[in-house]
């Protein structure tokens, strides 16, 4: 079979020592790579009931077979892991070049294993593996690290790194790749700090093998010419959906106390691009170009870098009741550097300051004063947060935590443990079930439910052909029917490792198995590309039900599910979830506690997991 290099480098840790194995075809077939043939391999090696920081989890990088082909942004990879700030297995999904690299170094894989006594990074040099020592890089923030690592092995060497939140175990730690590329949600940088591992650098000078090259180039060529033009996301990033989801009522403002922020022309697009915007930045064969690289000169906030997106605008900046752009980007800017989620740092100080203008929080224990709009106070929480320094070191361990310690967990706006996306179920019931089902947590990148629920967006007969139901945002019905067909579509793209902008709903299916059979060889058919996502689902559903997950756990925040959204288009509205998920369950073929049942297993060929 071809777009798989067929090999993993396994690195223990412990022991100082790298091995290489043959990957199993058939494995390959049925979990494609990336995310699914991470969470195959999970599943396999550890018990999920360990502590995600202990020397028996494991850290696993994967490409998929379509990374670092020509197809379009076949960038990504996965990291695949317990998560510590969830306890459910964790995936974190990123792009830019590192991926490729390592497909072109010949790798599908890298399992991490074991903890090493001092601080080290992974150099990578086409076959070659080193275990190198990262002492001198221990405490060096992420951008610094690169350059770092650049001087030592190769200039065009990717770098995958964690900065001092990881080293930290900040539990929303995450990884940065190719200046600010971020394999983001769970704490995965934590688990990478836990190990002392502390970069992995590759180099790579082969390509990837193509079963078709001609025919994979044509369909490419195809797919880019009929790309709708101009694109809002070159123009704009992911920034152009803030103020959409502010006027449909449903912007995190203020830790969700309310759906509609008043500043959000000052912190939107075009503000972004007016104020801030340097260039467009893309990532591996990108046809979008929705990155940002900008600049910031305001005194006390100045600093430059990539950003700012969509999610961080809303966590940093109305969920805190801040439209100061400069202050919003600066604090991104420190998340980036440190190595930190964005989204779960913004909502934990939301949090926070909701919980001092109510007097849940003494300022003592703050050390400065905190309120909703206070943009230094937001900052300099995001900055000790990242470090664990005075109170920043409650806050490192997200907002779940700091609730329960306060004795308010009826404030907390997490689904197991981790923060949601920006956008409120309240406004969008769909995502409400998302956030519930999710295998990670709070999260909306396991299915792009927002798509269909804010943005009514399928276009794609082959997937949407049957009647599934209402794509009013407010409506319940036929949503879980929806939420699976994605949540299946997206896990087959997080394993092919092309971008989410890409997936099957949005190119239509047509070309995404176009180009899966003319980079690997195999055809799937539409029924075979469903099933190999839900195989991929219900394996992640398994890890945490071994984990002691139970279906009282697929639940929302008391905020989603009991307190109306008090103004504006959302008006009036909970999200409706209890009805939504027991038709979820039905059809996923699992029983009423949310357990896959003996006949859906057979059918997906996990009878013996």
């Amino acid at each position: 079979m071809k777009g798989w290099c067929g090999k993993l480098l396994r690195v223990n840790l412990t022991k100082v020592a790298t091995s290489v194995e043959e990957i199993d075809q058939r494995m390959m077939r049925d979990y494609l790579g990336g995310r699914g043939l991470g969470a195959r391999y999970l599943y396999n090696e550890i018990d999920p009931q360990i502590d995600p920081l202990s020397k028996e989890n494991k850290l696993i990088f994967a490409a998929g077979p379509v990374t670092g082909t020509t197809a379009l942004a076949a960038s990504r990879y996965e990291v695949v892991t317990k998560a510590p700030l969830t306890g459910t297995i964790g995936g974190a999904n990123s792009a830019g070049f590192w991926g490729p690299e390592l497909k072109f170094a010949g790798y599908d894989m890298i399992i991490f294993e074991g903890i090493s006594d001092e601080p080290v990074y992974l150099w990578i040099d086409n076959e070659k593996a080193e275990i190198r020592s990262a002492i001198h890089l221990w405490g060096e923030d992420t951008f610094t690290t690169q350059k770092k690592i650049w001087e030592e092995t190769n200039k065009k060497a990717r770098v995958a790194c964690i900065g001092p939140a990881g080293e930290k175990l900040v539990k929303f730690a995450c990884i940065i790749n190719d200046n600010g590329r971020a394999a983001g949600r769970g704490g995965v940088g934590a688990v990478m700090g836990s190990k002392k591992l502390k970069a992995i650098a590759v180099r790579g000078t082969n390509r990837v093998p193509v079963a078709d090259k001609d025919y994979l180039s044509n369909v490419v060529k195809k797919a880019w010419a009929e790309l709708p033009k101009p694109q809002k996301l070159t123009e704009y990033g992911t920034a152009y959906v803030l103020e959409f989801v502010n006027a449909i009522g449903a912007l995190p403002t203020r830790n969700w106390q309310a759906g509609i922020f008043e500043g959000a022309d000052k912190i939107g697009a075009e503000a972004v691009k007016r104020i801030l915007l340097k260039k467009a930045a893309c990532c591996f064969s990108c046809p979008m170009a929705c990155g940002r690289e900008t600049e910031v000169n305001e005194s006390g906030f100045d600093g430059k870098g990539p950003g700012a997106e969509y999610e961080g605008l809303a966590s940093l900046g109305s969920a805190c009741g801040i439209d100061n752009l400069a202050a919003i980007m600066k604090a991104y800017y420190i998340c980036n550097e440190l190595g930190m989620d964005v989204m779960s740092a913004g909502y934990t100080v939301a949090l926070a300051m909701e919980m001092a203008e109510k007097g849940y929080l003494p300022e003592e224990d703050v050390g400065l004063k905190l309120n909703f709009g206070n943009a230094p106070a937001m900052v300099e929480l995001v900055r000790k947060m990242g470090n664990r320094e005075g109170f920043g070191n409650i806050l490192a361990e997200g907002s779940y935590i700091l609730a329960e310690r306060y004795g308010h967990l009826e404030l907390s706006v997490t689904v197991k443990k981790q923060e949601p996306a920006a956008y409120d179920p309240r406004g969008m019931q769909g995502i409400g079930l998302a956030y519930a089902t999710s295998t990670r947590g709070a999260c909306h990148m396991r299915s792009q439910m927002e798509d269909i629920d804010g943005f009514a967006m399928t276009n794609n007969p082959a997937l949407f052909g049957l009647p599934l139901g209402s794509q009013d945002r407010l409506a319940t019905t036929g949503k879980a029917a929806y939420l699976i067909v994605m949540e299946n579509d997206k896990a087959v793209i997080d394993s092919m490792g092309i971008c989410a902008f890409m997936s099957a709903y949005k190119m239509g299916l047509e070309y995404v198995l176009t180009v899966l059979a003319a980079v690997t060889g195999v055809s799937y058919g539409v029924c075979n590309y469903l099933k190999t996502g839900e195989r991929i689902w219900n394996l992640e559903r398994l890890f945490n039900l071994k984990a002691g997950f139970t279906a009282k756990d697929d639940t929302l925040p008391k905020r989603f599910l009991e307190e109306p959204l008090a103004e504006g288009p959302s008006k009036g509205n909970v999200c409706k979830l209890e009805k939504m998920k027991q038709e979820y369950y039905q059809l996923r073929g699992w029983d009423d506690q949310g357990v896959p049942t003996e006949k859906k297993l057979r059918e997906l060929g996990l009878i013996n997991s």
